[in-house]
C-alpha cells in the first residue's frame, strides 16, 4: 500500500507533462491563446518543475519527507483546481506554474520515501522497478487519458482529474507511510535561488532558441545569465556547510554517469512522445482518443522492461541493462526515421516504439537504482531530487534541440514543396495559401514528416551517447551486487 501511494503520486506528477498536450487545440480556442504563447501552457509547468526539484528534495530531508510529501500533493491539487477553473490565459499559466512547484516538492520526496520505506535488497529493487515503470510510462498514460477526457468531456478535465486522485493520496499517506527522521540543518536559500534561476534560464534559452533562433538577443542573454548564475551556484555549494546539492555526490563516477545518461535519455523520450503525437494526428488523421490509444503499448512494454530488469539486477548488476536499454532505444528511434507520408501505424510506428519502450523500461530501473546507490540516508532527498531534475531539464533542453532540428529540416523541405504546390494549385487554393501561409495535404504532410525524421535522428544520437556513457563510465563492484541481493551493510 505504501508503494501504491508513492507510485500514484509520481504517476499524477509525470503524466501531467503530456496529458495537457492532447488538449492544447481546445485550450487555444477556449482561452484565445496565440500559437506562440500556447507553448507556455507546457513550458510553465516544466520550467518550475525542473527548476525547483533540488529544493524540493532538500526540504524533505530537513522537515520530514511524509509531511513535505503531503504538502506538495495538496499544492498540486489546488493548482489543478485553479487551472481547470481558469477564464483567461494568464490564470491558466499561473496555475500551471504553481502545479510545477507542487510537483517539484512531491516528486523527489516520493522517490526518497522508497529508500526509507523499503529495506535494501530485493524489496527495494522491486519498489524501484514499479517507480521507474510509472515514471517512464506516465507520459504515454497521460496521452491516453488526455485523449479520453478531451473527447468525452472537455479540456478542463485534464486538470480537474488530479483533484480526486491527489486527495485520495493525501488521505492514504498518514496511514501507510511512516514519517522519516528529520535531519537538523538550514535551508541553503542562496544556493536554492541560484540553482533554480540558473536552470530556468538555461531551459528558457533553449526554448527561445527553438522559437526565435540562436542569434536572438534574448536567447543569448538567457544563456549568458544562466552560465554566470550556475557557476555562482557551484561556488556557493563548495563553500556552504550544508549545501542544497552536496557536490561530493558527483565524485562517484557511477552517479555522475547516471545523471549524464538521464539527461540524454530524457531528451529522447520527451521527443518521441511530442513528435509522434504530431505525426499520428496530422499525417495519419488520428483523433485525440485514437492518438492516446496508439501510445498505450508504450506503457505496457515499459512495465515489462522494468520488471525484467528489476528481477535480474541482483544477478547481473545494472550495467548490462543500462547499455542494452540505451542501445534498444537508439535502434527504435533510428527505425522511426524511416517513417514517411505513406507509413501506417501498424507497419511503421508500432514496431519501433515497442523496441524503444523495452529499452526505456530497463533503463529507468537501472538509472534510479544507481543514482541512489551508496547515498547516505540523510542525503537521499537531494540525490533523488537531482535525478528528477536531470530528467526534467534534460527533457526540456533536449526537446528544444529536437524542435530546432525539426524546424530546420521542415524549412528546407518547404522550399521544395511550396513551388510544387503553386505549380498545381487552383486560384482559390493559391488565395487560401497567401492568407494562411499553410499548405494543404499532401504537401504539408511531406514537410512535417521530413522534420520529424530529422528530430528522430538527433534523438537516436542522444541515446547512443547514453550507451557510450554506460559502457565506459559505469562500474559495478562486487559489493554493489551484494547489496542488491540484500547481503550488504545498509548505508546510514
Amino acid at each position: 500500500m505504501a508503494l501504491l501511494v508513492i507510485a500514484s503520486c509520481q504517476l499524477m506528477v509525470v503524466l501531467d507533462i503530456t496529458i495537457v498536450n492532447i488538449a492544447l487545440p481546445d485550450i487555444q480556442r477556449s482561452l484565445d491563446f496565440s500559437t506562440t504563447s500556447l507553448s507556455w501552457v507546457v513550458n510553465a509547468y516544466t520550467l518550475t518543475f525542473g527548476g525547483l526539484l533540488l529544493l524540493g528534495g532538500r526540504v524533505g530531508d530537513i522537515l520530514g519527507r511524509r509531511r513535505v510529501f503531503i504538502f506538495g500533493v495538496l499544492l498540486f491539487v489546488l493548482a489543478s483546481l485553479l487551472g481547470g477553473l481558469s477564464q483567461n490565459d494568464w490564470q491558466l499559466l499561473a496555475a500551471r506554474a504553481l502545479q510545477g512547484v507542487g510537483g517539484a516538492i512531491a516528486s523527489p520526496t516520493s522517490l526518497a520515501l522508497i529508500s526509507t520505506t523499503f529495506p535494501e535488497g530485493p524489496a527495494r529493487n522491486r519498489a524501484f522497478g514499479v517507480f521507474a515503470a510509472v515514471s517512464a510510462g506516465g507520459g504515454a498514460i497521460g496521452l491516453l487519458a488526455g485523449g479520453m477526457l478531451v473527447e468525452w468531456l472537455n479540456w478542463r478535465w485534464v486538470l480537474f482529474v488530479n483533484v480526486p486522485i491527489g486527495l485520495l493520496i493525501v488521505l492514504a499517506t498518514p496511514r501507510w507511510i511512516r514519517e522519516s527522521e528529520r535531519h537538523p540543518g538550514h535551508f541553503d536559500l542562496i544556493g536554492a535561488l541560484t540553482s533554480t534561476v540558473g536552470m530556468v534560464l538555461l531551459v528558457y534559452g533553449f526554448i527561445r532558441a527553438a522559437q526565435d533562433g540562436w542569434r536572438d538577443p534574448l536567447t543569448l542573454a538567457a544563456f549568458g545569465a544562466a552560465v554566470v548564475i550556475l557557476v555562482t551556484f557551484v561556488l556557493i555549494e563548495r563553500r556552504s556547510p550544508q549545501p542544497i546539492t552536496p557536490l561530493h555526490m558527483f565524485a562517484d563516477r557511477n552517479r555522475a554517469g547516471t545523471y549524464g545518461m538521464m539527461l540524454s535519455l530524457a531528451a529522447a523520450i520527451f521527443g518521441m512522445f511530442f513528435f509522434l503525437t504530431l505525426f499520428v494526428q496530422n499525417v495519419l488523421d488520428f483523433s485525440p482518443l485514437q492518438a492516446g490509444l496508439a501510445f498505450l503499448p508504450v506503457s505496457v512494454v515499459i512495465a515489462v522492461g522494468a520488471g525484467i530488469a528489476s528481477q535480474l539486477l541482483p544477478r547481473y548488476g545494472p550495467k548490462p541493462f543500462m547499455v542494452l536499454g540505451a542501445l534498444l532505444a537508439a535502434v527504435g528511434l533510428a527505425w522511426l526515421t524511416l517513417t514517411d507520408v505513406h507509413s501506417t501505424y501498424a507497419g511503421s510506428i508500432l514496431g519501433p516504439i515497442l523496441v524503444f519502450s523495452l529499452g526505456m523500461g530497463m533503463e529507468f530501473v537501472s538509472l534510479t537504482l544507481m543514482a541512489l546507490s551508496n547515498v547516505a540516508t540523510h542525503e537521499t532527498g537531494a540525490a533523488s531530487g537531482l535525478l528528477n531534475a536531470t530528467q526534467q531539464v534534460g527533457g526540456s533542453l533536449g526537446l528544444s534541440i529536437l524542435v530546432t532540428m525539426f524546424g530546420t529540416a521542415s524549412n528546407n523541405e518547404a522550399e521544395q514543396q511550396i513551388p510544387a504546390f503553386l505549380a498545381q494549385a487552383t486560384p482559390a487554393e493559391r488565395l487560401r495559401f497567401e492568407r494562411t501561409e499553410q499548405l494543404p495535404p499532401p504537401w504539408a504532410d511531406e514537410i512535417l514528416t521530413s522534420g520529424v525524421s530529422a528530430a528522430f535522428i538527433t534523438a537516436a544520437i542522444f541515446t547512443a551517447v547514453a550507451a557510450v556513457i554506460a559502457l565506459l563510465v559505469i562500474q559495478v563492484r562486487p559489493s554493489d551486487l551484494e547489496r542488491l541481493q540484500g547481503g550488504g551493510i545498509p548505508t546510514v
